[in-house]
């Protein structure tokens, strides 16, 4: 089971991207499938079947994000966080070998689309938790374990 926590940048996104399908995509999809469907034949229409596949895509998508914001908690940056790692901070870690990863750390409906953000669930987020800066975590890989020891730790404030 995902965490239901969300960044208030991230659920602003979500609800930006809902009122887009609804308002725009939808019904320009909409008028499309009415249009091909006044062409006659719809079985080798490809107008026809590529837009209804579009609007059932549409439709799945709005019916996700609409479930998702009703159960999702959005998670605010409090100062009490600073100095720890702790949902929506930015953690930039080094492992043994040198390799320097940064990332933030934010709920699982964010992290598409984004290679700089990690899930909240992840075994890497779930190792770095209430750590401090120059404190090592040891992450379960399917490799085995690593550890990666803390450089930094933001915050974005706003």
């Amino acid at each position: 089971m995902r965490t239901p926590l969300i960044t208030r940048e991230g659920y602003n996104q979500l609800k930006q991207e809902l009122e887009h399908l609804w308002r725009t995509e939808r019904p320009e999809t909409t008028k499309k499938v009415t249009w091909a469907a006044s062409l006659g034949d719809r079985s080798e229409n490809a107008d026809y079947q590529y837009n209804k596949k579009r609007l059932r895509e549409i439709d799945r998508r709005v019916r996700y994000i609409r479930k998702a914001l009703e159960r999702l908690k959005i998670v605010d940056y409090a100062p009490e966080q600073e100095g720890k790692v702790f949902f929506g901070a930015w953690v930039e870690v080094e492992s043994e070998t040198g390799e320097e990863l940064k990332f933030r750390i934010v709920g699982y409906d964010e992290i598409f689309g984004r290679n700089d953000y990690i899930s909240i669930d992840s075994p890497m987020a779930r190792a770095l938790l209430k750590k401090e800066v120059d404190d090592e975590a040891i992450v379960r890989t399917p490799e085995g374990e690593k550890t990666w020891f803390i450089n930094s730790i933001e915050y974005p404030k706003g």
